[in-house]
């Protein structure tokens, strides 16, 4: 339990002092320093006072430790992304952070997405992944870069570098946005989502390339989502112009063919 180390940390992160935290919920200071120092149990009224106080869920201020959420995580949290809330589990994320204290953006390899599947939740692996900044992207959100292989995004190519934004709630997420998915059997898959967690309880991927059919995945077999943000490759993809010109062309002299035939069909 990590109510009274809980209620601590956001008071001292929100700059209050015991006086004021105790004026607004309406009980003495006394009492808070009890239920901050774990010597007092507060009663379920009391633990709404505090939930509607912080703006964070019961469940959430007693089961999940908020000093180790990192501060992306916790900032979405605050902002009323609660997930327990909504209902789901608390996706705790491991990241690594530099110097100043601001988040890295972590690179998993083609070869490191085998030990990606089974260590993206441990803190010691994630922090042995090479890391980067983009002085472009915002540092109020958490970013991670994959390395995708094969042909089913084209003209996404082979080998390029795809960056995601972490989706800690996974019901914002729109019908055609691209994510890279961890799941639980297929390792990481980048993809076209539908989604149909509300109604069904599972997404339906799709590929850009139509020789790949769409196939669902459900809920439980998903481990993370990373919302595609932009992708980085020395490959320049491939100028379709060409060829789309020519299937044009072949249509109009099609047409023309049909019209020359029917032409003399009716003379």
């Amino acid at each position: 339990m990590f109510f009274s180390s809980n209620i601590k940390f956001l008071r001292k992160r929100r700059e209050r002092t015991q006086d004021d935290v105790a004026t607004s919920l309406e009980m003495k200071r006394s009492t808070l320093s009890g239920y901050e120092n774990g010597i007092a149990q507060p009663a379920m009224d009391t633990l709404i006072r505090f939930s509607n106080y912080f703006n964070i869920a019961i469940d959430t201020l007693i089961r999940v430790d908020l000093t180790k959420i990192p501060e992306s995580q916790l900032r979405q949290v605050e902002r009323g992304y609660d997930v327990f809330i909504k209902g789901s589990n608390l996706r705790i994320l491991a990241t690594t952070v530099g110097m100043d204290n601001e988040e890295n953006i972590e690179l998993v390899s083609e070869k490191a997405k085998a030990g990606y599947t089974s260590g993206f939740a441990d803190p010691e692996y994630i922090s042995i992944l090479p890391t980067f900044r983009l002085p472009f992207l915002s540092k109020q959100k958490k970013y991670r870069t994959f390395q995708i292989n094969g042909d089913s995004m084209l003209p996404i190519p082979h080998g390029a570098w795809v960056t995601g934004v972490f989706v800690q709630d996974w019901d914002i997420l729109h019908d055609k946005d691209a994510c890279i998915i961890l799941t639980a059997d297929d390792g990481i898959v980048f993809k076209v989502v539908e989604n149909k967690l509300r109604p069904e309880g599972h997404l339906i991927l799709h590929s850009l390339n139509p020789l790949y059919p769409p196939f669902e995945l459900t809920v439980k077999e998903i481990r993370e989502i990373w919302q595609f943000v932009h992708y980085i490759s020395p490959v320049i993809p491939e100028n379709t112009a060409a060829e789309n010109y020519h299937l044009i062309e072949t249509v109009k002299q099609l047409k023309q063919d049909v019209t020359a035939i029917q032409t003399k069909l009716n003379l």
